[in-house]
């Protein structure tokens, strides 16, 4: 076949004949399947939003957040617990291989490699495919994750002594405590404030001393024999300074 003869040329379908400016079709072009962003999506927003807000407001009076004494930075058995969202971190740092001397690992290395998974998941799992089960490698890693996530926050909420917690962290009332009384001295001597604290409002070692509601007898009997946590034989003074002790603690009341 010579060129020219028997040929025809026809024109490529997928090039459009007539130039048409790249401008997006009004929402109108598409009655019931969109509509203006503004103001018809935006007052819904709105409407969404203001109804959580005022659910959220109403949650946080009825239910306000729990409120602990003034902190002590003398106080080392203290034992703090991070916001919910952050349990999880606080539980690896629990473990003896990410605490102490290790910390670095708890805090920084180990958090870093797990997030910086969570990142590169796109970048390691190119494929098309948009089903979690047909994505094995960013599926798996997510998956990986959040039950690492769920079960060292549980882990950290059933660890956790609460009974604990809601003691060392009451509010008491302040009672001023004259630390020049010779009570107070012989309480010094034995060790008692070393558990109950400088002011003997108690802690996370020891109970308050104040408002007792204990007789100076109870008091003595329990410095020489022992209760709950306290062994006994701590108290290493004469019977005349048990009961000066015992008389100074039991006059102790709450104002």
């Amino acid at each position: 076949m010579h060129r020219g003869k028997g040929m025809k040329f026809v024109g490529d379908s997928r090039v459009p004949a007539v130039r048409k400016p790249n401008i997006p079709k009004d929402y109108s072009e598409y009655p019931g399947k969109t509509e203006a962003f503004w103001p018809n999506f935006l007052l819904k927003e709105w409407m969404v939003g203001s109804v959580f807000l005022i659910g959220f407001l109403c949650l946080t009076v009825a239910h306000p957040s729990p409120l602990e004494r003034i902190a002590d930075p003398t106080d080392t058995a203290y034992i703090p617990l991070p916001d919910w969202y952050f349990l999880f971190l606080y539980q690896l740092l629990k473990y003896s291989y990410a605490s102490g001397p290790y910390t670095v690992i708890g805090a920084i290395v180990i958090p870093g490699l797990a997030f910086g998974a969570l990142l590169l998941a796109p970048f390691l799992d190119r494929g098309p495919e948009r089903r979690p089960w047909k994505r094995p490698v960013a599926t798996g890693m997510m998956l990986l994750t959040l039950a690492s996530i769920v079960y060292l926050t549980w882990e950290a909420v059933v660890t956790h002594d609460w009974k604990q917690a809601a003691e060392q962290g009451k509010i008491r009332a302040e009672v001023e405590i004259d630390k020049n009384a010779e009570g107070y001295k012989i309480a010094q001597a034995n060790t008692c404030t070393s558990c109950h604290g400088e002011n003997l409002s108690g802690g996370a070692a020891a109970p308050s001393l104040i408002g007792t509601g204990l007789t100076p007898e109870e008091i003595a009997k329990i410095s020489k024999e022992g209760k709950g946590g306290m062994p006994a034989g701590i108290f290493k003074g004469t019977d005349e300074e048990l009961k000066k002790l015992a008389e100074f603690i039991a006059g102790l009341k709450e104002e």
